[in-house]
């Protein structure tokens, strides 16, 4: 089970990567539009946080998407 959450998390982290990738802004970017940390938003792109509900809708408004467009692969 736990192999598994981390792919989620892999896989999440990719996705939001490639779309902050997409509009060419830094991760500090992001997390200013977020209002969160850098350092969460780097943990959040390799994987490395288990990301609330929360901080995936203020990452889905730093992109400027929908919160099921950071499912989509």
């Amino acid at each position: 089970m736990m192999d598994k959450n981390m792919n989620i998390e892999l896989k999440f982290g990719s996705r939001v990567k490639a779309l902050r990738n997409i509009l060419k802004i830094t991760q500090e970017e992001l997390a200013y539009r977020s209002n969160l940390h850098r350092n969460y938003i780097s943990d959040v792109e390799r994987g490395r946080r288990n990301i609330s509900l929360i901080a995936i809708y203020k990452i889905a408004e730093g992109l400027n998407v929908s919160v099921d467009a950071l499912f989509i692969d």
